[in-house]
């Protein structure tokens, strides 16, 4: 088994990873940066259409700020996390996206160009015409390439996190405080694993959006970070709240549903029927412009009374040249589709987007484990409460990445790396995978999530979820103990455990709020 030993293990490349990096390496601290995929620019962010919030008092108040982050959530948004957001926010915004990074943003004039989306009560969002996530991610890569002491580990998927208490080879070690010394990872390309020792380690591996079966996330958030923070002996919470986005692109199949960014309903786009009919006026005063989570719902009871498989999204009474320079991403991807949104609506269904809750962390990023950080979509911060206001997501994960490396640095220097002699390796097994088995499981575990604990969950919905989870788990886990490892099998045994996670949540929590419902 192949060693490593780093001052800070970076699990996770999207924007939260990547800004503890580079606040960490800007220091001279060493950093391993992992990801599974091939290529680090593969992330969630890199998806994100919309924008990020750029707040400032020339242009936003801070009460306005906090009400609509308080009134898109039902009240449930952590006050602590909304003041953090307020007083850090767009000064971290300003050094790491436009002074370091100097990521490519839309401009009028020379300034910054502002928009609006669903829930927000003014325009306080900047963007790069719908591909904001790409533009922040390969900008923020760039510069981080720059930087010395970074070693970036592609194709390596994060198996466990080390403690001694699970891995220790003395039986004294049971008895040591309880905290993550590293972890271990699968090498893809050798089929090997590698034992990473590090006095800190940040998880940023994103949401569980992929666990359904529309969704609109990468592979990768299958919830790897939040299964191995819990085998771990971490805290989760709020792991029912998972937000569904109202409009992904329909186009009969089953894959990863092409976002349709909320950006389109905030520039005038409207909800139709397939009578012709605008609906939303039936289901909220904001329209098109309501919380996320009832638009989701209307969309839903709106098919389910007409029997149809979508509804439509009509941008088209806009000017041609306007929509294809505001929207040149979605625009091309639909006319690919066969679809001219200059022209005719689009076709659109609600996917699993963003999860709200996750591993609990403080304000500074720490976790109940010491030496634990979690940041961006798989922690839980309590910002997002039971629904996230749009176009948040990329701003707390910049923000919480940018603080936990502060935090980590205070105590860095005189921390040691844990003896990896006292860490047992990994044992492998050696029984062949039937790819097709996991396949098959994936697809059970995803037709599970969707249809029991999705947009409208019920107690006997949950139930059946429970019996089906409950022979997946010990199919499955039986099976790892002695299976070669595999990536999509790591993804298996994490999706299911977090699966459950979520149900084990939803059957505790008997109150529809923010984007939970409960029939």
């Amino acid at each position: 088994m192949s060693q490593l030993e780093c001052d800070v293990l970076v699990i996770g490349t999207g924007i939260a990873g990547l800004t503890a990096a580079i606040k960490l390496a800007e220091s001279k601290v060493h950093i391993v940066l992992v990801t599974r995929e091939a290529e680090p620019e593969v992330t969630n962010s890199m998806w994100a259409q919309g924008g990020i919030i750029y707040s400032k008092p020339l242009w936003d108040e801070a009460s306005l700020f906090r009400s609509d982050i308080m009134k898109a959530s039902a009240g449930t948004s952590n006050e602590e996390a909304i003041n953090v957001l307020i007083e850090r926010s767009s000064k971290i915004l300003e050094e790491i996206l436009l002074e370091k990074a100097q990521t490519d943003f839309t401009k009028k004039d020379d300034q910054l160009a502002l928009t609006k989306e669903a829930a927000h009560s003014t325009k306080r969002i900047i963007y790069k015409n719908d591909c904001t996530g790409k533009s922040i991610q390969i900008s923020m890569l760039n510069y981080l390439k720059s930087l010395e002491n970074v070693e970036i580990l592609t194709s390596h998927t994060a198996i466990d996190l080390i403690t001694p208490a699970h891995h220790g080879i003395n039986l004294q070690q049971r008895y040591e405080e309880h905290k993550v010394v590293g972890a271990f990872l699968f090498d893809q390309k050798r089929e090997d694993v590698k034992k990473v020792m590090a006095k800190k380690t940040i998880l940023a591996t994103g949401g569980i959006g992929a666990l359904y079966l529309h969704n609109s996330n990468t592979s990768g958030a299958r919830g790897d970070g939040h299964a191995m923070a819990k085998r771990a002996g971490a805290i989760l919470s709020n792991m029912e709240f998972v937000q569904f986005h109202p409009t992904s692109f329909y186009s009969g199949a089953f894959h990863r549903r092409f976002l349709v960014s909320e950006t389109i309903r905030g520039e005038g786009g409207i909800l139709i029927n397939s009578n012709g009919e605008r609906f939303m006026s039936k289901y909220h005063f904001d329209e098109e412009l309501a919380p996320r989570d009832v638009v989701s719902r209307a969309i839903l009871s709106e098919m389910i009374e007409l029997q149809d498989d979508f509804v439509y999204l009509d941008i088209s009474m806009k000017e041609s040249a306007w929509i294809k320079e505001r929207f040149p991403t979605i625009y091309e991807y639909c006319l690919e589709h066969k679809i001219d949104i200059t022209k005719e609506p689009i076709p659109v269904v609600p996917a699993a987007h963003y999860t709200c809750g996750g591993v609990k962390t403080n304000m500074d990023g720490e976790t109940n484990l010491m030496n634990l950080y979690a940041v961006g979509e798989v922690a839980s911060t309590g910002l997002h409460g039971a629904n996230r206001l749009a176009s948040t997501s990329l701003l707390e994960g910049l923000t919480f990445g940018y603080i936990a490396a502060e935090k980590i640095m205070q105590t860095l220097k005189s921390d040691k790396n844990y003896d990896l002699k006292l860490i047992k390796d990994w044992s492998l097994g050696h029984k062949d995978v039937d790819r097709a088995l996991i396949t098959q499981d994936i697809q059970t575990l995803k037709q599970t999530m969707w249809n029991y604990i999705g947009l409208k969950r019920s107690r006997n919905r949950l139930a059946r979820a429970g019996a089906m989870f409950g022979e997946l788990n010990s199919e499955i886990h039986r099976f790892y103990k002695h299976a070669k490892l595999h990536d999509d099998l790591i993804g298996l045994r994490n999706a299911v455990e977090v699966g459950e996670m979520v149900l084990n949540a939803s059957v505790r929590n008997k109150e529809s709020v923010g984007c939970f419902y409960r029939e």
